[in-house]
């Protein structure tokens, strides 16, 4: 039987993570969003990720704007937004790691709507480790 894991150890590092997790969390959904929509239309701007995420234009300007400062994103005035090849690197991580999470969602009968929807939020909060059990776990189910 599996032990427990103990957090009197350490019994903010879960904490710590999670919100470092956080942290990371919007610019990889827009990361992400940007690779979708210049791989669906061509390119992305700015009302594009505004109405994919039901925000304002200055929600996502604000996000954009960080986004650059990460070096994740370039733009310029009044024309499409590019993933840098660090964005590109983080946008491909992170769909790699939604989809993984899905099919094992999937693999375990939950229902497509529900998995897609719980995808979004676990693939930002898995460690690697878990990662790496679910594609075990996949490909043991093959």
């Amino acid at each position: 039987m599996p032990r427990k894991p103990s957090r009197t150890n350490a019994p903010h590092a879960a904490h710590d993570r999670v919100r470092r997790d956080h942290a990371s969390e919007k610019a990889e959904d827009y990361v992400e969003a940007i690779a979708e929509v210049i791989a669906a239309q061509g390119q992305c701007r700015n009302a594009d990720l505004a109405r994919r995420f039901g925000v304002s234009h200055v929600t996502t300007l604000r996000i954009i704007d960080r986004l650059v400062s990460l070096g994740l994103v370039q733009t310029v005035p009044y024309g499409p937004l590019e993933l840098t090849k660090k964005g590109k690197r983080l946008a491909a991580r992170c769909a790699e790691r939604h989809q993984l999470v899905l099919d094992f969602l999937l693999a375990l009968d939950v229902p497509a709507e529900i998995a897609e929807v719980d995808a979004e939020g676990i693939e930002h909060h898995v460690s690697p480790e878990t990662l790496k059990k679910f594609a075990q776990f996949l490909r043991q189910k093959q």
